[in-house]
């Protein structure tokens, strides 16, 4: 039995688990941000703000309301403490195995508790990751566990050429030198994510997407933002280039929504939810 912060779910997405084909569950965790805290606000803020959006997306002629998603509230986290919050989402996806999992952030490091799970059941697994930033620190002030590290520890489960970049334009010298030896990384965009599709295809997928990969001037609410960053129609257009592949399971992470007054960045948020809740 798992400790859940209850409130109110996204929109149409009231499934009960058992019936469910996708889980939904929040992850409110931020204590490795190496910037502006705040993410851990995200996961009730994109399920608050979801009742300005409609449950069908033109982008792909399909509707939420057409589908069996269960949204089972926030995990209750130990604060300060990142081992046991990674361990509780690994427990927690490991539970609800055969269904597609959506997790919402927190930070990026929450990440590591799916991969982590999933990798167990599905030992071929490939990542696709958009993101500003590489995240493949082996450490970030002596820390391992961190959100600027979160792809390494990854790439320490899953090993060479089965991490997909996109949209990466920060991080050290080290970091893309690592990458060009054992990451695929396509700097600044996703422009050639359709090269890379061959390369997917036929295995299992894990989709990440850091929110800080869109620009500033449009995702103003996130802990480190990075100008230089794509638009939102450039990131969907790249995102639905994957629709089809055996996705296993998401999150989207990083919307640190008190940092944006005007509420953009947390709509762009609620739409990016729905339209890979309907391309898994």
């Amino acid at each position: 039995m798992f400790d859940m912060i209850k409130g109110p779910k996204f929109i149409s997405c009231e499934a009960e688990v058992e019936d469910a084909e996708i889980v939904i569950f929040g992850a409110p965790f931020d204590g490795t941000t190496s910037f502006k805290p705040g993410a851990r606000f995200g996961p009730m803020a994109i399920r608050g703000d979801s009742f300005g959006l409609e449950t069908y997306s033109p982008y792909q002629d399909e509707d939420l309301e057409d589908k069996r998603i269960a949204d089972v509230g926030d995990l209750d986290f130990p604060f300060g403490n990142p081992e046991r919050v990674l361990q509780n989402i690994n427990k927690f996806t490991s539970s609800i195995s055969g269904k597609k999992t959506l997790m919402l952030g927190g930070e990026h490091l929450v990440s590591l508790g799916v991969i982590e799970a999933l990798a167990e059941q599905y030992p071929d697994m490939c990542i696709v990751h958009f993101d500003a930033h590489t995240d493949l620190r082996e450490e970030y002030l002596g820390e391992k566990l961190s959100h600027a590290s979160v792809i390494k520890r990854a790439w320490d489960i899953l090993g060479d050429k089965r991490i997909f970049q996109f949209g990466i334009r920060s991080g050290t010298k080290e970091e893309f030198e690592f990458a060009k030896r054992h990451t695929y990384l396509n700097k600044f965009n996703a422009s050639m994510i359709k090269e890379v599709l061959p390369q997917l295809k036929g295995k299992k997928i894990y989709l990440t997407i850091d929110l800080d990969v869109l620009d500033p001037s449009i995702f103003a609410g996130t802990g480190t933002p990075e100008p230089g960053g794509v638009s939102f129609n450039e990131f969907l257009e790249s995102l639905l280039c994957l629709k089809g592949l055996d996705f296993v399971g998401a999150d989207i992470v990083e919307l640190a929504p008190h940092y944006d007054q005007s509420g953009v960045s947390t709509a762009v948020a609620c739409k990016v939810v729905r339209e890979v809740l309907l391309m898994l």
